[in-house]
């Protein structure tokens, strides 16, 4: 007997272990089991789907079988033609006939492999890898009489689906079953087989029914030890120590509502009180704000760190860029008004500081922050990740409220709760406009609590976006941005580089951070083509005639605070027509008479990521208008922009990245892309599955919270989150 720790080099056959290594990184019985059919073939192949050059295999019949010599050189070939289940035809070719005109022979049935060609009107498989049912040459069929259907897995050179099949049956054989981390009473309850019934289910199904039930038995066991971890997390969070943070009637949260000069909506008035709610309590909150862009996230988090400032406590938020961190410090000097100068001549008595810390702020300025952070005197502190150095200490840090907290990696977030008072946990409330996918994740997951803004406040305009992918009407573009500037307006445009010559520049402390959908850019565009930059666009967009007599300048994070700071403000006071940027204006900035945004080579950025950079138009009374450029000529680029083309509605398309992207690392820092630690758990489908593990994992922590009794799943658990996950974890 063998386990699934045993090497494959001592289960099958040298060679092909060897193949399975070098290509599919598969070195044990464990991992040649979870090597799952990427999809399965019936009897009924459809060869009018197929196109030249696809990969094929099927179950079919030789009715004919030929051999001949050949002309131009020696020896003798052979073609047959084998009927399909669904009674289509397809011819074989093999230039040497040797080996295979005693078997292909007319009534042998079996398994038919290769890539597809056409000739002479027909299709032809040239040298097809085969296997036929009853040879006695062969080992056990793979698929008997009574399957329907037939596993295809992902392309190993040399080993064809069914000689994988044949291996997976031969290890099935003889593997010797595990101790299972889901107890066998609650495998009873959900009518669970085995982990090598279900394997045997998933890899030999004899039909669909019982591949269904193979795949959510795997689906099930992950989603139990995952909860699992996640249900021990949430135990332990439960236990954490916070200062409960009671606003008092007449503080500085009554102060700031009785000014307000617009009406919160619905939604955040309701979001509002569940946040007063955490803050009152003596664990800490931890709760996820989604809401699209536009509506009213910053009220509610500003509303936060004022009940925290009144409870004698201090908040921080944490922004993505230099240019937001500045706008939300300007912002929210400015809704406090002298709210915002506790101690200064003319400030309201009962008012505070908001101090701004970022990278690269002269030594005064930083100094001066610096002291009035670790004095108290400044309640609401806003700031890059200069806020997370060792130099930065609070003097009771009550809240730490992160904006676009896909921009930030889970050590980032950790190293800022940190610098709470020993011995107690900040309260944390994250936000975001377009879950990314691991947001969606952790969401469905269920490892925060979540608020969601689903209103828009009144007087939003409505945003239209079209695709412009004719370079024909490339030059109508900048006439239609000359146009919005004459009639008063102020227009975007947004590169996804920003130049050659500062390509391999070195990047500043406080850059805007790497977005994980540029880092995954390859997966996303066909394209080609490099990249256009802020630079060359900016000498093209001034040397225009239709724009020669705008004010146009450009804006990306390697330039000084100083420089970002003043362009930001002129394109804000209305002192600049056009602003050629980055994403560097993706969160948060605030125009409201900015209407228009071209994003050029837009099937370079993520879906979150258009979505985002939109929702920096139409922020005024005037409607938005956006303009998603591409070059790109494949459909997949071309279906991702005519969705974000289609809809306004942020939620939808987080749907949409989730699908495109997968889930990401649900348990590690990696916030999406094909490097996901789930096998084959699918957030978007498997909810439901999810959920009944949650509630069983539930149930089991409760009880035993060590798992001291559940030693094989508390070793899955382990396996789950290795070492550097397990850090990860422990920080949230």
């Amino acid at each position: 007997m063998v386990t699934l720790n045993t090497p494959l080099t001592r289960a099958i056959n040298a060679p092909a272990a060897r193949l399975l290594a070098t290509h599919r990184d598969l070195h044990t019985v464990e991992d040649l089991l979870w090597f799952l059919p990427r999809r399965y073939l019936d009897r009924q192949t459809d060869l009018e789907s197929l196109h030249i050059g696809d990969p094929i295999s099927f179950v079919g019949e030789v009715i004919t079988a030929a051999t001949r010599s050949m002309r131009a050189r020696r020896g003798r070939m052979l073609t047959a033609t084998v009927r399909t289940a669904s009674g289509q035809h397809i011819d074989l070719t093999f230039f040497s006939a040797y080996g295979h005109e005693g078997r292909l022979i007319p009534g042998a049935h079996g398994i038919f492999a290769g890539q597809v060609g056409r000739y002479g009107g027909r299709w032809q498989l040239a040298h097809p890898a085969y296997e036929l049912f009853g040879d006695p040459t062969q080992a056990t069929p793979v698929l008997p009489d009574d399957s329907q259907v037939f596993p295809v897995y992902l392309d190993v050179p040399k080993l064809p689906s069914f000689t994988i099949s044949r291996l997976v049956q031969q290890v099935l054989l003889t593997v010797e079953e595990p101790d299972h981390p889901v107890p066998t009473d609650v495998r009873a309850r959900r009518h669970l087989p085995s982990l090598i019934e279900a394997m045997r289910w998933v890899h030999l199904p004899q039909d669909e029914q019982q591949r269904h039930r193979g795949l959510h038995a795997l689906k099930y066991e992950e989603a139990f030890v995952l909860q699992t971890v996640l249900a021990r997390r949430r135990a332990e969070a439960a236990r954490a120590v916070a200062l409960p943070r009671v606003p008092p009637a007449d503080g500085l949260l009554r102060r700031f509502d009785a000014r307000l000069p617009f009406q919160l909506t619905t939604g955040q008035e309701r979001v509002c009180e569940q946040i007063l709610h955490d803050l009152r309590r003596e664990h800490p909150m931890n709760r996820l704000l989604q809401g699209d862009v536009g509506s009213g996230k910053t009220v509610v988090a500003l509303r936060a760190m004022l009940a925290v400032v009144d409870g004698g406590g201090q908040a921080a938020l944490l922004a993505p860029t230099e240019v937001l961190a500045a706008q939300h410090h300007r912002s929210m000097t400015s809704m406090l008004g002298d709210l915002a100068e506790g101690g200064l001549l003319g400030g309201a008595d009962q008012g505070t500081r908001v101090a701004l810390l970022t990278g690269s702020q002269s030594t005064a300025q930083r100094r001066r922050a610096l002291l009035q952070v670790a004095s108290g005197e400044a309640g609401i502190v806003v700031g890059t990740h200069a806020l997370i150095q060792d130099s930065v200490h609070f003097a009771d840090l009550g809240l730490v409220v992160v904006d676009e907290q896909h921009r930030f990696g889970v050590e980032q977030r950790d190293a800022l709760r940190g610098k709470a008072a020993a011995g107690r946990s900040p309260h944390v409330l994250v936000m975001t406009a377009t879950p990314i996918p691991r947001t969606v994740a952790m969401t469905v997951f269920g490892d925060m609590d979540t608020s969601v803004l689903d209103e828009v406040p009144a007087g939003r305009s409505p945003i239209a976006t079209h695709v412009v992918d004719n370079p024909r009407w490339y030059e109508r573009i900048w006439e239609r941005v000359a146009e919005e500037v004459q009639a008063g307006h102020q227009v975007y445009v947004v590169c996804p580089r920003i130049g050659e010559q500062d390509d391999d520049a070195p990047v500043s402390p406080d850059e805007e951070m790497p977005h994980p959908e540029w880092e995954h850019s390859e997966e996303l565009t066909d394209n080609d083509t490099a990249p256009r930059s802020v630079v060359e666009t900016l000498t093209e967009l001034r040397e225009h005639p239709a724009l020669a007599h705008l004010n146009i300048d450009l804006l990306h994070g390697r330039l000084s605070a100083e420089e970002k700071d003043a362009r930001m403000a002129a394109f804000t006071a209305g002192h600049l027509d056009v602003l050629v940027a980055t994403t560097v204006i993706e969160v948060g900035v605030d125009v409201p008479n900015a209407t228009v945004m071209v994003i050029l080579d837009a099937d370079r950025f993520g879906v979150s990521q258009l979505h985002q950079l939109r929702g920096r138009v139409g922020r005024g009374t005037a409607p938005g208008l956006c303009l998603l450029v591409t070059r790109s000529t494949t459909e997949t680029s071309r279906e991702r922009l005519a969705a974000v083309a289609s809809t306004t509605d942020g939620f939808d398309l987080s749907r949409l990245d989730l699908e495109l992207r997968r889930e990401g690392d649900v348990l590690g820092a990696r916030q999406a892309g094909r490097a996901s630690s789930l096998r084959v758990l699918r957030i978007r489908t498997d909810e439901k599955v999810i959920t009944a593990a949650r509630r069983d994992a539930a149930e089991l922590v409760a009880v035993d919270p060590d798992l001291t009794g559940h030693p094989a799943l508390a070793a899955a658990a382990g396996r789950m989150v290795d070492a550097e996950r397990a850090a990860f974890l422990e920080r949230g």
